[in-house]
């Protein structure tokens, strides 16, 4: 078990706690093609009440996305993306208490985001796919995920792998890094995200989930999004992405194990349950406080 590292996130309205317990990210896509929800949230009224529910489920922070970055999908022009989500914007804006993040790598889509509430930017290209961005995270004082990504959506699971997975993914970090600081992005803005099943193998996927204390020793806090992925599916005999619920408990228990501050997941309620037992299994002395039941 890794003993994770306290930091503070500073969002444009408040100050995230990262480490003391592990944050729970609540995946809203209004999309038609997401590997694993795809459609089912895509109008305003079903994504606002999605919303609403996630928050209640025990989320921490809502994740909103309007372009699918499953392996082999094309890119969604910034004007399409407006079109799904600033009405959702809209209409959750002062009606959540968590804070909201967009999952977007267009610096049109970022700042319309910001200027209707969104105060975290999650960018899976880690600043290589709009050179805006940066600047619109600086000025609007976003928090800011970096994800590794090894080529992009449409290819990433065709392109040769690296060979050394943790070194690839820490020295691409590190040049997301120095591009953000070079920006004026402050490092108590800055989350990490090792990109599990972007540009990996299966293998891969697992090795970073085993092997990330030495990812936290770039010095920042880490996300990790592993929720019914496919190489969950790999190992329980190809499973669809809805039956992947216990797999997806058991990556997530592993993650905080490892010194994740945040999991990134579609099934809140019950990665909510998987996160406060684990955190109790990372500091037991912390049950002794809890009020008694029955």
């Amino acid at each position: 078990m890794t003993r994770r590292k306290v930091f503070r996130i500073h969002l444009p309205s408040r100050v995230l706690i990262l480490g003391r317990r592990t944050l729970v990210m609540g995946v809203l896509n209004v999309t038609p093609d997401s590997f694993s929800d795809g459609g089912l949230y895509a109008g305003p009224d079903a994504a606002v009440a999605r919303a609403i529910e996630i928050e209640c489920a025990g989320a921490d922070i809502l994740d909103v996305g309007a372009e699918s970055t499953r392996p082999g999908s094309d890119p969604v022009a910034p004007a399409e993306q407006l079109r799904r989500i600033l009405p959702v914007l809209e209409r959750l804006r002062g009606r959540l208490k968590i804070p909201i993040s967009v999952d977007t790598s267009s610096s049109e889509v970022a700042e319309a985001s910001a200027i209707l509430g969104a105060e975290i930017l999650n960018d899976v290209t880690a600043l290589r796919g709009d050179s805006r961005l940066a600047e619109i995270v600086r000025r609007r004082k976003l928090g800011l995920i970096l994800m590794h990504m090894r080529g992009e959506p449409r290819t990433m699971q065709k392109k040769p792998f690296a060979r050394d997975t943790i070194r690839d993914v820490s020295s691409s970090l590190r040049r997301a890094l120095a591009v953000a600081r070079r920006a004026g992005i402050k490092k108590s803005r800055i989350i990490l995200d090792p990109g599990i099943g972007f540009g990996k193998t299966y293998v891969q996927d697992y090795d970073l989930l085993a092997r990330l204390p030495e990812l936290a020793r770039l010095g920042f806090p880490l996300l990790v999004g592993t929720s019914r992925k496919k190489f969950i599916g790999r190992v329980l005999g190809g499973l669809p992405p809805q039956q992947r619920v216990f797999g997806t408990a058991a990556t997530v228990a592993a993650a905080i194990l490892n010194g994740a501050h945040i999991i990134r997941v579609h099934d809140v309620a019950e990665m909510v349950q998987v996160a406060r037992v684990t955190d109790a299994v990372l500091s037991p002395q912390s049950v002794a406080t809890l009020p008694e039941i029955g």
